[in-house]
């Protein structure tokens, strides 16, 4: 057990006992505390109470939250007395089903193989929660970089390294640069035979427990004599909160059209976007996933 899980288990542990010390020293019962909650409006079931009291489960969301703010009134507590030795939420929230937002089955090996080589699990125990992306498209057309921030969250067991993959459907590419921002390094950098998938292996400064989550930031650059790239995009496979992405154009070279692709394992959508006068362009989903929102543009007549 690390650290962070041993700091976080001894709070809840102090919660439960200092709640089973207080009632005893109020000479209050479950019964007496569960009428008092329902009656200012935060009820709470005798069997919930008495999980919180033994320890074997403590408070969990907004809800149950207010309600031990109202039980440290009741027991005449100093405020804060309980509520701050409830510990960080343990709960993940709703992930759905790991699945490949992709539809070619030939692209789903070769990321399947692609994983494999960067020591990773085809899925791993991993999940974006919120993700913001932002792509810079230079004065030919071309995306120069992308620079990706990602609240991630383990979701079971233990994760000390991230694997995040490049792909360029159809076109073969030699490997972008791959670079860490903040929140760990790379330790393993992997570029499949097809040239249509690009990965990095990123190790985090510290091991994630269940429901723990932690800030990574990275950049994917694109060199000079890469060939032109005039989309951008970012793929989930599992619900994330949130996913943005943020499509910056040169001044000099402001696409005629842009349309959005939105892939999922059950459909495809593709929806024409207009700038309107602007130099950027933004994305956003909220409990999105799994897939791929992908951004295009390009010069002249739409073909």
């Amino acid at each position: 057990m690390y650290e962070e899980d041993s700091a976080s288990a001894e709070r809840a542990t102090d919660f439960a006992t200092a709640l089973r010390a207080t009632i005893r020293a109020r000479g209050a019962t479950l019964t007496w505390l569960r009428e008092r909650l329902a009656a200012s409006g935060n009820p709470v079931s005798a069997a919930t109470l008495s999980y919180w009291r033994s320890g074997a489960r403590r408070p969990e969301g907004p809800q149950s939250l207010a309600a031990v703010d109202e039980i440290e009134s009741l027991l005449q507590m100093d405020a804060g007395a309980l509520s701050r030795l409830v510990g960080p939420s343990q709960r993940v929230g709703p992930i759905g089903t790991p699945q490949y937002p992709l539809e070619a089955a030939r692209l789903e090996q070769a990321t399947a193989e692609t994983f494999t080589a960067l020591g990773a699990p085809v899925m791993d125990p991993g999940r974006d929660v919120s993700t913001t992306a932002v792509t810079e498209v230079g004065a030919d057309g071309s995306v120069i970089s992308r620079t990706t921030r990602t609240l991630l969250q383990c979701t079971s067991g233990t994760i000390t390294n991230v694997p995040y993959l490049d792909l360029t459907p159809g076109v073969r590419t030699p490997a972008p640069i791959f670079s860490v921002v903040s929140g760990g390094h790379i330790s393993r950098l992997h570029s499949h035979p097809s040239g249509e998938v690009h990965g990095a292996m990123f190790e985090l400064e510290r091991p994630l427990g269940p429901a723990q989550t932690t800030m990574l930031e990275w950049k994917l650059e694109f060199p000079p004599g890469y060939p032109p790239n005039s989309e951008t995009g970012h793929g989930v496979a599992r619900r994330a909160r949130e996913l943005v992405l943020w499509t910056r154009f040169s001044p000099d070279a402001l696409p005629d059209w842009i349309e959005e692709v939105e892939e999922t394992p059950t459909e495809t959508i593709v929806t024409p976007l207009f700038l309107e006068g602007a130099t950027t362009i933004h994305q956003v989903r909220q409990a999105w996933g799994p897939g791929m929102l992908v951004l295009r543009w390009g010069y002249g007549e739409r073909q």
